[in-house]
């Protein structure tokens, strides 16, 4: 009878471990313009990579490497590996979204876990056949390795799918227009890990309370290939993708105290840029080029934006833009305008963010907002 080595599923393990190094070698020759996140982006692949073969050494009785690390060592590489990808995945989130991020020396306190996780394995003096399972003396010592290194990425995946939340927001504080795109494919994708990593914890909970085997292999192998394709939907994103996104300033929309006489000046100064200037006429305006045209400091108009008017910067240009159109769109004057020409006037750069933007705020198309009021201009005269 023939004795396979692998099966499907080991396949795939070994497939993620292969495709990882490979992402990391096209990363490495890839012209980006954010090296940091590249580069976060490159250890992230390769802490899933090391974690996918060591996984496979552990429980393929069939795959080994050499006794020395089969024992001794991959417990520590394991452990590493499992820790690291969290911190790496947040960091790389940051990276890519923040504007002009620098790791500092605080970063370092995302070692910690793992410094305490080899700690541990060095005390009690854990080896590979106990993390298996395969031992009996240290099984509980074992487990709470697996109990932290299953919890650890999960709260860093919250971290990161919270920060590409604040993210989305800063976004409609900071920008007037921006692709919807990008922003949605990195929240999909942190979302993924967030939930992969918590279908981890799944996988650990069943195997520590229902005595089926079989049903531990299932949940645990669907989780593998949830992984599979998470990797290659990463890097879908970071060729097709990532160069795209806006980079925003954390600070911006936090809150400021301004006293009620440099609030009003504030205020008229807002104004004035919206109806005086008519700044929002100007396509891809930031908040950044908007202070600048009224000599206001971003952080007040961000809070008289934020305070007095309700809303964001994204929804308080857009508004405006929306009149202009209805201006345009209902003037006879205007009539050989195309629709294009008119969202294009108004201070849009997108059909798409323009159509959107109009039914919500006003309710019906341009083309029957256009037809009903040129309709009731033509009865009037």
């Amino acid at each position: 009878m023939q004795n396979y080595i692998f099966n499907i599923h080991d396949v795939v393990l070994f497939m993620t471990v292969a495709e990882c190094f490979l992402l990391v070698i096209f990363q490495a020759i890839l012209p980006v313009k954010n090296q940091l996140a590249n580069r976060l982006l490159s250890i992230f692949l390769v802490s899933i990579a090391i974690s996918s073969a060591c996984i496979l050494v552990l429980w393929n009785d069939n795959v080994s490497l050499f006794r020395l690390f089969d024992e001794t060592l991959l417990p520590y590489f394991l452990v590493s590996a499992q820790l690291l990808k969290g911190p790496m995945l947040l960091l790389y989130v940051v990276a890519l979204t923040q504007d002009s991020f620098k790791l500092e020396r605080r970063h370092l306190l995302h070692a910690i876990p793992i410094v305490i996780a080899l700690g541990w394995l060095l005390v009690f003096g854990i080896n590979g056949s106990d993390l298996s399972f395969k031992t009996l003396d240290q099984q509980q010592l074992a487990n709470a390795v697996w109990h932290f290194i299953k919890v650890m990425p999960f709260f860093y995946g919250v971290m990161a799918f919270n920060k590409v939340r604040l993210y989305l927001i800063n976004l409609q504080d900071q920008y007037s227009t921006f692709s919807s795109t990008e922003p949605s494919w990195l929240k999909t994708l942190s979302l993924g890990f967030l939930i992969t990593w918590s279908f981890s914890i799944l996988v650990h909970v069943v195997a520590n309370t229902i005595e089926s085997p079989r049903i531990s292999d299932v949940i645990g192998i669907t989780e593998n290939y949830i992984v599979f394709i998470l990797i290659n939907a990463l890097f879908i994103n970071s060729v097709v993708h990532t160069h795209k996104l806006l980079t925003t300033k954390p600070d911006l929309g936090k809150d400021v105290k301004v006293d009620e006489k440099l609030t009003d000046t504030a205020i008229q100064k807002v104004q004035q840029g919206m109806e005086t200037q008519k700044l929002f006429l100007k396509q891809n305006l930031n908040i950044e080029e908007f202070s600048k045209r009224i000599h206001l400091p971003v952080k007040e108009v961000s809070a008289v934006i934020n305070k007095h008017y309700g809303t964001n910067f994204f929804e308080f240009m857009n508004s405006y833009r929306v009149e202009e159109a209805k201006r345009l769109l209902g003037d006879s004057q205007h009539a050989e305008m195309t629709v294009m020409d008119v969202l294009l006037h108004a201070g849009f750069n997108s059909k798409s963010a323009f159509h959107r933007f109009f039914n919500r705020l006003v309710g019906m198309s341009p083309t029957e907002y256009r037809k009903q009021h040129l309709h009731k201009e033509s009865k009037n005269v």
